[in-house]
């Protein structure tokens, strides 16, 4: 699906930041939009697909932004650390490690049926790479694990909150929310289950199937529950994911070459910061962020690679493995 004519104006006239924002607000519009009662997964395909043409002009026009992207796109640590020295009273964040705006709607959806009120819903960026601990430095943590049982040091950016970080299932991550009423909880799904299907024949729509029966669940909304109890709870991610399983095969021998021996079966590779791109436009490509210079997967592309490439993945450039939710919200009084 083609962008609008438009958007494509704005994109290449307009300065780096309004261009970031209006492509986060596209691909806003295109996910958030109430998901049917059947036929889900072939919805969020069919979404993620038109996404994809926000992918398709990055990589063959307007590429250049990506290096632009650290300087002009609010990202989550940011907002996340803005949001919450802002906050009097009550404060909590659910961070859902590798969750991505596909999932956007049966939050909204969830938050309106259960009597929550949503007060912002909007889109923020990952750190790059679009990995784990790149945004747990971010927030001033030295790993995601320094959150567990409270561990991390008093010099985060956080401050005060009572921290947990744990993989178990949403009742008993529950049952650890106490009585301070600073909180973060960093759970680990998504993200475990993107590693865990991205085999041949898995995938996202089979990931779509569990992500609706997680966030439609009274478990997941009674955890939700319990945060809120006297609290505003901010419900983001530390990245998304690539459906690289609907990725097409890079056509040209030398590049898939190329990207093979950079990046293996990955998305990113550390260092040649300054080396050159070897084609116009580029397959991948140099950036500089505040956590130093790699090379990235520039767009939606994949090569063949022992033990096949996986069909979920981040951490290299494209639209919804950069972009997250970040929702806030709070028990209507």
């Amino acid at each position: 699906m083609s962008l609008p004519l438009p958007l494509v104006r704005s994109l290449g006239t307009n300065a780096p930041a309004q261009a970031w924002a209006a492509i986060f607000e596209h691909a806003q519009q295109i996910c958030a939009t109430p998901l049917p009662s059947s036929g889900v997964a072939g919805e969020v395909t069919r979404r993620d697909r038109e996404v994809g043409s926000l992918d398709l002009f990055l990589a063959a026009a307007g590429w250049d932004l990506w290096r632009h992207y650290q300087a002009n796109v609010e990202r989550t640590s940011d907002a996340l650390a803005t949001w919450w020295s802002s906050r009097a009273g009550g404060r909590a964040v659910l961070l859902l490690d590798g969750l991505s705006l596909r999932e956007l709607p049966w939050l909204l959806q969830g938050a309106a049926e259960r009597g929550y009120e949503v007060h912002s819903a909007r889109v923020t960026g990952a750190e790059l790479p679009a990995e784990t601990t790149p945004f747990a430095n971010a927030l001033g943590f030295s790993a995601r694990a320094a959150l567990e049982n409270n561990g991390a040091s008093a010099g985060h950016r956080l401050a005060g909150a009572r921290t947990e970080t744990v993989g178990v299932p949403w009742t008993d991550a529950a049952k650890l929310i106490g009585a301070e009423p600073s909180w973060v909880l960093w759970h680990h799904w998504p993200d475990h289950r993107v590693h865990d299907l991205d085999k041949a024949g898995h995938g996202l729509e089979k990931l779509t199937s569990e992500a609706q029966r997680e966030l439609t669940s009274d478990a997941f909304w009674s955890l939700v529950e319990r945060l809120t109890t006297g609290r505003r709870l901010v419900i983001t991610s530390d990245h998304g994911y690539a459906a690289s399983g609907l990725f097409a095969d890079t056509p040209d021998e030398q590049q898939a070459k190329h990207l093979k021996e950079l990046f293996k079966s990955g998305r990113s590779a550390p260092g040649a910061g300054d080396a050159p791109d070897i084609w116009v436009p580029p397959v991948d490509l140099a950036v500089t962020s505040a956590h130093g210079a790699r090379r990235y997967a520039l767009g939606r592309r994949k090569w063949k690679s022992q033990g096949g490439y996986p069909t979920l993945t981040h951490g290299g450039l494209s639209v919804l493995e950069v972009a997250s939710p970040f929702i806030e919200l709070s028990r209507k009084e």
